[in-house]
């Protein structure tokens, strides 16, 4: 049975507001998707802004909602959260072969594939740019011309590329722990290559450092690294997106968190640091 364009699987009061999970059949991938939004209590009489929260590797849209905390602050400030999930699923859905976390399913990398069998389904960039905004701006209370954006590790990624290829439609972008630049970290490689092909002139566009080096630009970025993050140095590299906005009038403000690893646990204590920072730009 074809799934309705905008279905709610379940529906929670949380905070005054309500946390909702949404199922939609998908033109860009293809697919059934889902989506966790949360509405503050302010949504029954306005339009509010709205935060996206792009989730990492082996993530639904479940991660953030279930243990990040945001909901009682985002209740508070008014403003609603968006998180989608992390690549298209279902049968026909092709998965890494050898069965990797790292690639396939749960692992869409934000981008548009063009090498098959990944180009049929896998179109996370056009998703997330155009597809999943529009159908938020028709069925919810939200106002489209206040959006930030967030997320945590392959989310981060997807987080500033996002922003940074299309920076008026996001007034705030932060990340957690992000993969600062994908063509240099093997995580990036093997998806990039695998995802695009050989050719790494395609892989840019999908790179905030290459992004920021061919002239992209937004005014601020707040980024929250732990230093005690098993993948910091082989994976991460923030000093690489560091070094990339140095001299180029964004304004970074990368915090690096002693003693914080890669977990919920480490998103959760500075969870509220990011929403009031999104909030002040987005009452701007």
């Amino acid at each position: 049975m074809p799934v309705p364009e905008f279905e709610t699987v379940s529906a929670a009061k949380a905070f005054g507001g309500v946390q909702s999970v949404i199922r939609h059949r998908s033109r860009e991938t293809g697919t059934s998707m889902r989506f966790a939004a949360f509405l503050p209590p302010q949504a029954e009489t306005t339009p509010v802004p709205v935060l996206w929260f792009l989730a990492g590797l082996t993530c639904t849209e479940d991660n953030f909602t279930v243990k990040a905390g945001a909901q009682r602050v985002a209740a508070e400030l008014g403003l609603a959260l968006i998180a989608p999930d992390t690549s298209p699923r279902g049968d026909g859905v092709p998965d890494d072969p050898d069965g990797a976390y790292d690639f396939g399913l749960g692992a869409g990398f934000y981008v548009d594939a063009t090498e098959a069998p990944w180009s049929t389904h896998y179109r996370m960039r056009s998703y997330l740019e155009r597809e999943l905004p529009e159908l938020v701006a028709a069925t919810l209370p939200i106002d489209p011309t206040r959006q930030a954006i967030s997320g945590h590790s392959m989310g981060g990624h997807g987080a500033l590329t996002l922003a940074l290829r299309t920076p008026d439609r996001f007034r705030s972008v932060s990340a957690f722990a992000p993969i600062a630049s994908p063509m240099n970290c093997p995580w990036g490689h093997k998806a990039l290559s695998g995802y695009l092909g050989a050719d790494r002139d395609a892989w840019r566009q999908y790179d905030a450092c290459a992004l920021i080096a061919d002239g992209a630009r937004v005014p601020a970025i707040l980024v929250d690294q732990g230093t005690a993050d098993g993948f910091l140095a082989e994976q991460l590299k923030p000093d690489l997106l560091e070094a990339a906005c140095a001299g180029t009038g964004i304004q970074l403000t990368l915090r690096r968190q002693d003693g914080y690893d890669h977990s919920y646990f480490f998103i959760a204590s500075f969870i509220e640091d990011h929403l009031r920072w999104h909030a002040r730009a987005l009452a701007a």
